[in-house]
């Protein structure tokens, strides 16, 4: 009877004391190749590689990642039904939905491609003033080209039309509906060179890189609405961050860019 008891004891101490990883559920960019894209139905690209391999050092959670468009992405966040989301850059001046934000993760540089129609025709040089009368095509719900370039719009200097990712841009680019296309310079590039591939685009076509509007840094941005859902973000976050500057020091997230040719 004892050693009965004592086995019923151990088992009880063991079973109080394992505690199982918590389910977390994070949210990416399903349209931003090759940062974030689906590949055969499965997330796949840049930000995927790196931040699994975060979450796979991170015992305490069981993450899956979930790709979306971005716009449902950001509004996820906004009503609280989202956990976090990739790659927000740091806008908390118009995203006060989204906090904390993680560490950086990888550095982008945005740019401004142009049609060589548009290239030849006026000197582009000057972001935005050069640009002035021109419409640019920009991925749903982004917010890059700075505070002068969204002062121009409003004032209607410049018009804006906005296509879910990159590839409806480019190809809005090449069939004249925008006369410039303004996101991150890699993603661009992979972008033109797979439509090419596929004989979307045909092989002589030339676009013009007018512009280097900045360089922004992508985060993992996490929704402060709704927080008795997430009772672990504190945690989390601090546990994310950990993880992710180990990677950067370790040279770990270095490999990742330099699978895709991107490292510095």
């Amino acid at each position: 009877m004892r050693w009965l008891l004592f086995i019923n004891l151990f088992f009880s101490t063991m079973s109080a004391a394992y505690h199982p990883p918590t389910k977390v559920v994070v949210y990416g960019d399903s349209g931003y190749p090759p940062y974030s894209y689906l590949s055969n139905g499965q997330p796949a690209g840049i930000y995927v590689d790196i931040l699994q391999t975060v979450f796979n050092t991170m015992p305490s959670y069981q993450v899956q990642i979930q790709l979306v468009p971005w716009k449902r992405g950001l509004k996820m966040l906004e009503v609280g039904e989202g956990f976090a989301l990739f790659p927000p850059y740091f806008y908390p001046d118009q995203r006060l939905y989204i906090s904390p934000y993680s560490n950086p993760i990888i550095k982008e540089e945005v740019s401004v491609f142009c049609s060589s129609k548009t290239a030849n025709s006026r000197e582009l040089s000057s972001w935005p003033k050069s640009y002035f009368g021109l419409t640019i095509g920009i991925n749903e719900s982004f917010s890059l080209g700075g505070r002068e370039f969204w002062q121009a719009v409003k004032k209607g200097q410049i018009q804006i039309k906005e296509a879910q990712g990159n590839r409806d841009n480019i190809l809005n680019l090449h069939n004249d509906k925008v006369d410039c296309y303004i996101n991150d310079r890699i993603s661009i590039l992979w972008e033109i060179k797979q439509l090419i591939q596929e004989g979307s685009l045909p092989t002589d076509w030339k676009v013009t890189e007018s512009a280097s509007v900045s360089s922004e840094q992508g985060y993992l941005g996490f929704t402060n609405v709704t927080p008795e859902r997430y009772p672990y973000k504190d945690e989390f976050v601090t546990d994310f961050n950990a993880s992710l500057e180990k990677l950067k020091q370790d040279g770990t997230l270095e490999a990742i860019l330099h699978r895709y040719d991107l490292s510095d």
